[in-house]
């Protein structure tokens, strides 16, 4: 066990995580059915998402972290790409859900507070309407987690809803959750990468479609090449 997974193992979880893992564990199965055709339906996405695997392979290729991979489709989809990926998740019912749908690729339970990887050892990573359920207060310590993994000249997808504040959800999909959503500007969260030594290199804002209720934001960041440190 590495000493990462040990912290995790002895140190008592935020309660958001334990919600968070718990809430996610409630819904998998009909999650994954509502959105089992979610990227067929996203253009923005599936384009933002070949833009950063070719930036992946012409950068700093190498293996590749779906951090917050839910069911899988993120990860499935980069792999079809070309992409060395692999998930990682909080939720044991998502990642079953994720190792049926995608019985050829790896996912582990995880937490992007304290990833169980060594340092600079992935050519990208990327965090989709995953650091959502972070509270403001932890994530700097999450954003520079990211920046500790990626390799000099890797590169961070990270995708999230824009807006000010969050929304509390106590049910989804037929079933009980404790979920927060934490919106939040593209300024703040450039500015937050930057201070992490992952600045942002591409920005892309579209608005809401029909079923969502804010905009979406999509930032793409680089860990400077020759970078050693965080």
């Amino acid at each position: 066990m590495s000493w990462r997974r040990l912290l995790c193992a002895v140190v008592p979880e935020p309660d958001f995580v334990r919600s968070t893992r718990s809430s996610y564990d409630a819904i998998a199965v009909v999650y994954a059915e509502h959105f089992r055709d979610a990227m067929a339906a996203r253009p923005w996405d599936r384009a933002v998402l070949a833009a950063f695997a070719e930036l992946v392979q012409a950068g700093s290729p190498g293996l590749v972290a779906d951090v917050g991979c839910g069911t899988g489709w993120t990860t499935g989809h980069l792999h079809g790409l070309g992409l060395d990926v692999f998930g990682v998740d909080l939720s044991p019912g998502m990642l079953a859900v994720a190792r049926r749908s995608h019985p050829g690729l790896r996912f582990e339970v995880g937490s992007m507070l304290a990833l169980d990887l060594d340092d600079g050892v992935l050519g990208g990573l990327v965090a989709s309407y995953s650091t959502i359920h972070v509270p403001d207060e932890e994530l700097p310590g999450v954003l520079a987690e990211f920046a500790r993994v990626l390799a000099p000249g890797g590169h961070l997808l990270l995708v999230f809803q824009v807006g000010d504040g969050a929304l509390h959800m106590t049910e989804a999909l037929g079933h009980r959750i404790e979920l927060e959503f934490h919106r939040r500007s593209p300024d703040d969260m450039a500015e937050l990468l930057a201070q992490a030594g992952l600045p942002v290199r591409t920005r892309v804002l579209r608005e809401p479609e029909e079923d969502e209720r804010t905009a979406q934001a999509y930032l793409v960041a680089r860990k400077p090449a020759g970078e050693n440190r965080l």
